[in-house]
């Protein structure tokens, strides 16, 4: 199958096109390195892979590379920590839109012209950030609140997008929802703007990079936002890849939406005393408080049920052991510049 990935040299399109290279998939990448600048990937030299450096809001151009692809993966989008939420709240509804919307242009012309069979839209749980209900279900977005933040609103709208584009064009899609996505490769971005947190700068806002970051740098009492009960569901960027590859594969897929996460709960101060631990070993652990953003959502607890009953999807590796990958690459690039 030969598959179109927008945002490309994002963080986890990078596990994405590595899982779907592996497969067996011919893979076509397009990004414009907006985020961290040109990056290299271990696979820009595989026989199977093709770059162009470009703009996903480029229809014409999308139109191009879609010509003889089966399938796509919409996965470009102005994106970041929960900073980024406030100070670029518009851009991030702005932007995205036009983003989502030149890739659907691209993708119903595809679809009625040539040979796509499917889009796969990168949504995120943030669609459920008004949720009540836990573990929150597939479908639960258009019962409970929409969401507060404007990225998590546009989000939502991708969504309606896929919805849209079956109701009047008959486009099949896929609509997948990543939980907390933790792995290597997230570096500084270039529109990042650093904030203090106690003694540290940050200018990731990713809260497993942005702890790794701080206990290194040697922080002590350690700074956590909010009170540090926040729940979160932290899954391998390994483990989300291989369960997009399932929701391109799998014919099961189509016109459905997933949560893609690990089943294990835990507390942001749960994590931080675990990287804690893994850095300064029998060092007593002490921390204070922050006071918490705006969208610091309290519970993000998924149903991870159905893409374990249509995709057989469930994830293999532990917070414990992504940590263990994590923890020597974010050092590492303390020690180049690249954090």
């Amino acid at each position: 199958m030969k598959i179109l990935v927008t945002g490309s040299a994002g963080f986890i399109a990078g596990y994405l096109i590595e899982e779907l290279l592996n497969h067996g998939h011919q893979v076509v990448g397009i990004d414009n390195f907006s985020k961290y600048g040109k990056v290299e990937k271990s696979y820009d030299n595989h026989p199977n892979y093709q770059f162009v450096e470009g703009d996903v809001k480029n229809t014409n151009l999308l139109k191009e590379l879609m010509e003889d692809c089966d399938q796509v993966v919409a996965a470009a989008a102005l994106i970041g920590g929960i900073t980024l939420f406030h100070e670029y709240a518009y851009d991030l509804l702005a932007e995205n839109e036009r983003i989502i919307a030149s890739t659907f242009d691209a993708a119903i012309w595809a679809f009625k012209n040539k040979r796509l069979k499917k889009i796969n839209v990168i949504s995120s749980s943030m669609v459920f950030e008004n949720a009540s209900i836990f573990p929150t279900p597939e479908g639960e977005q258009l019962r409970c609140p929409p969401p507060s933040s404007t990225y998590g609103f546009q989000k939502l709208s991708c969504e309606y997008f896929a919805k849209g584009a079956w109701e009047q064009y008959k486009l099949p899609y896929t609509i997948i929802r990543p939980f907390n996505c933790i792995g290597i490769g997230e570096k500084r971005a270039k529109s990042g703007k650093e904030i203090l947190s106690g003694n540290v700068k940050l200018a990731m806002s990713h809260v497993v990079p942005d702890l790794v970051y701080k206990v290194l740098k040697g922080q002590d009492p350690l700074h956590i936002l909010g009170r540090g009960d926040q729940i979160r569901h932290y899954t391998y960027a390994g483990d989300l890849a291989r369960g997009i590859r399932l929701c391109i594969e799998k014919e099961e897929a189509i016109n459905e939406d997933f949560n893609l996460s690990s089943p294990v709960s835990t507390t942001v101060l749960e994590l931080a005393q675990l990287i804690w631990k893994k850095i300064n070993g029998n060092r007593p652990f002490r921390y204070v408080s922050d006071p918490p953003f705006k969208y610091d959502v309290q519970k993000r607890i998924p149903s991870v049920e159905k893409a374990k009953r249509i995709l057989g999807f469930e994830t293999k590796t532990s917070l414990n052991d992504a940590l263990d990958e994590i923890i020597p690459w974010i050092k590492k690039q303390m020690e180049i510049g690249g954090i």
